[in-house]
């Protein structure tokens, strides 16, 4: 089994692949030291067994402009498995993002193989056969790579032809295919993939509720994602999360009190990376507190609290009774937000989803539909107005 090492074999491996309506695509990388993936391997398969192709990105001879021009065919469906990082892989290499675009994981979703289900799980269901998974953590970047890793490689791509047949054929029967299309809109989106520093502070904002603690922090998470893209080293190797929140919460404004805090390296306060966080720190205090994103109150309190448990319910029966699985008709976020407000922006009011289950859950908070048991089973039925009652009257 022979890897491509060279910019013409790549050329002709797309070449063949270009002339089939789909591929299937998948990478191995490693991100463990670096802030971006490190692409050791792209595996791309076609529908004709003969059309299957591991390709060497490290090697030294090959640029990946063919396998580029390949992903960015419109006459090609790209299909992934979880495609989330393999997409982010592509959009680091050439800002571009694979389209049109087919991911097995959210179609099975669709299908009603539950909440992020396995490629092994797939598999075995739809193509009958089982995967090794012994070399799913080697290290992908060593050479020459093994047999054994070369094959469980090639395995992701080849499966994967069967898996997509399946699933395509089930979407198609059942009328589906437009609700994977609506997914796809937010995969294929750009920005998914633009790691924007001055965003980085709403993954750890959550901890935080007084405006001046968010403006610090919105400060220092932007200082640490610069550095670690520029550095392209992780996160956690320039400054930890709980860090960073001690630091939104406490300000430190001197070198001693930056020195006091537990979360901070001993001498790490005498550096030229703590005199940045000091500075940070200092443009976080100065902002204009008009800047500063309003949070929303917390959820899931009081009598919101119980619409929001009744709406799992809900959200539960509907999956099941349509065979889709519950995650991606709505998340517990988006029942939080309905909980709250009938005109939530969420997605889960919005197109099919509203359809199947947010008029519904609209209903169901507002009295006008009720949870019954049925042979053990919940269903949705209309609540005539002379049985509405109120749980907290005595």
């Amino acid at each position: 089994m022979d890897l491509i090492t060279t910019t013409d074999a790549l050329a002709a491996a797309c070449a063949r692949l270009a002339a089939h309506p789909f591929v299937t695509v998948d990478t191995e990388f490693l991100r463990e030291t670096t802030y971006y993936p490190k692409l050791c391997l792209i595996q791309m398969a076609g529908p004709d067994a003969a059309d299957a192709f591991l390709i060497d990105p490290l090697a030294d001879d090959i640029s990946l402009d063919p396998f580029m021009a390949l992903m960015a065919d419109p006459n090609v469906t790209k299909v992934f498995h979880s495609a989330r990082q393999d997409l982010e892989i592509v959009w680091n290499l050439g800002q571009l993002v694979p389209a049109p675009l087919f991911d097995t994981q959210i179609a099975a979703m669709v299908c009603g193989y539950g909440d992020s289900v396995s490629y092994e799980q797939l598999v075995n269901d739809l193509a009958k056969a089982r995967v090794d998974k012994s070399s799913r953590f080697t290290d992908w970047s060593r050479r020459p790579l093994t047999d054994a890793q070369l094959t469980y490689a090639l395995s992701d791509v080849t499966y994967l032809v069967t898996v997509y047949q399946e699933l395509l054929q089930q979407l198609e029967k059942s009328g589906r295919l437009a609700w994977l299309s609506e997914e796809m809109a937010v995969l294929t989106a750009p920005e998914t993939y633009q790691a924007d520093p001055e965003n980085a502070w709403r993954r750890l904002v959550g901890r935080l509720r007084k405006p001046k603690e968010v403006a610090v922090l919105m400060e220092i998470a932007s200082w640490r994602e610069r550095e670690a893209q520029s550095r392209d080293v992780p996160r956690g190797r320039i400054l930890k999360d709980d860090a960073l929140v001690d630091l939104a919460v406490s300000a430190p404004r001197t070198v001693e009190a930056l020195g006091r805090l537990r979360s901070i390296p001993n001498g790490f306060e005498r550096s030229r990376t703590g005199g940045d966080i000091l500075e940070a720190v200092e443009r976080g205090l100065a902002r204009d507190p008009a800047t500063v994103p309003v949070l929303e109150r917390t959820r899931g309190r009081g009598a919101a609290g119980a619409v929001v448990e009744l709406l799992k319910v809900l959200l539960k029966a509907v999956a099941e009774e349509e065979g889709v699985a519950p995650k991606i008709i709505a998340t517990v976020d988006e029942l939080e937000a309905i909980a709250e407000s009938d005109a939530a922006n969420v997605p889960s009011l919005k197109g099919w989803r509203h359809e199947l289950f947010g008029q519904k859950a609209l209903a169901l908070k507002n009295g006008k539909f009720g949870l019954v048991l049925e042979r053990g089973r919940v269903k949705v039925r209309a609540v005539p107005d002379s049985v509405s009652f109120d749980l907290g009257q005595t």
